[in-house]
């Protein structure tokens, strides 16, 4: 069981991620790729990235243990940035860091590590060095192509949005709430199902909330939670579109029919085009000929404008959106 006490202060400084973590969905589904978990949310995933990679390299299959512990320095925590500047922190991971981490891990790991680990727990840059070129190769092989990674933001957006409007009616005690069953809400306590008994105070500090595609069943948060705790949870998956998701597509287009399956909870404009796979512009297009038609209402915020259905929208939908490999 692990029990996150929360304070006042941390209710005001609890934050939902923007976007999937690539460092977190790299490092969870390394463990995705040898299980057998999650058939319907993963198993079109699992070929396609064995397709490109017959096995995962030994560096994580040594570091990421099915079922166990694996270190914090695979996961850097950063303000934003894309892959490659998680890449290079990971690379100047400070030598205490390491040790820690690798110390842990001889503790905590069901079999005998290789002898490269002992570097690693020395500071040798050579060994740091490798594991995180292995772990660039897998990610651009099974995460980083442009129809995976859309998948796994459309997916996660689409969490993203039911979190919104839990947050929009209910508060950030509305947001906790919502994160049932996965996450348990008695203030001031979030409890969850966990492989080991854990006690996090968070005293302050606040929370990061990740919804990640690849993480399955129970959220996952650092060994050593330090100045900025990390929750990362599992969303929900989506069920694929039945028949009538074709029919609606030669109704009105196949992409103008994915634009409006991918509004989902409410999405901005930027979201509607990363879930579709279509430019800003094509979204704003094909969101403005929805409008038109009674089957969106689109409202600005800012410098952004948020669509949600109507009625006659959600009437005439006739699926939820799902990722499509």
């Amino acid at each position: 069981m692990l029990r996150i006490h929360v304070t006042g202060e941390d209710l005001a400084r609890i934050r939902l991620a923007d976007r999937p973590d690539p460092m977190w969905e790299t490092v969870l589904s390394s463990l995705r790729f040898r299980d057998r978990r999650g058939p319907g949310a993963y198993g079109r995933w699992r070929e396609l990235a064995r397709q490109r990679l017959r096995a995962l390299p030994p560096t994580l299959r040594a570091l990421v243990p099915v079922g166990g512990y694996f270190p914090d320095f695979l996961t850097p925590v950063a303000a934003g940035g894309g892959w490659e500047e998680r890449v290079e922190l990971l690379r100047s991971t400070p030598r205490r860091r390491l040790r820690a981490d690798m110390l842990t891990l001889e503790a905590e790991s069901p079999q005998a590590l290789p002898g490269w680990v002992r570097g690693l727990a020395d500071g040798e840059r050579e060994a740091l060095d490798k594991v995180a070129d292995d772990l660039d190769r897998y990610h651009r092989a099974a995460i980083a192509p442009p129809a995976l990674w859309a998948a796994v933001q459309a997916q996660v957006d689409a969490d993203r949005a039911v979190r919104i409007r839990h947050l929009t009616s209910g508060g950030v005690e509305g947001l906790l709430r919502g994160l049932r069953p996965v996450l348990r809400w008695e203030a001031p306590v979030l409890a969850a199902d966990y492989p080991v008994p854990r006690e996090l105070r968070l005293d302050g500090r606040g929370l990061l909330l990740i919804p990640s595609f690849f993480c399955w069943r129970h959220p996952v948060t650092f060994y050593d939670d330090g100045p900025r705790p990390v929750l990362v949870y599992p969303i929900q998956h989506t069920a694929p579109p039945g028949p009538a998701a074709a029919a609606l597509g030669r109704l009105i287009g196949g992409t103008r029919a994915r634009v409006l399956r991918c509004v989902g909870h409410g999405a901005t404009t930027g979201e509607l085009a990363r879930r579709a796979g279509i430019s800003a512009a094509s979204a704003s297009e094909h969101a403005g000929v929805l409008r038109e038609a009674g089957l969106l209402v689109s409202v600005r915020r800012g410098n952004e404008v948020l669509h949600s259905l109507t009625p006659l929208g959600t009437e005439l939908l006739p699926a939820q959106p799902t990722a499509q490999w």
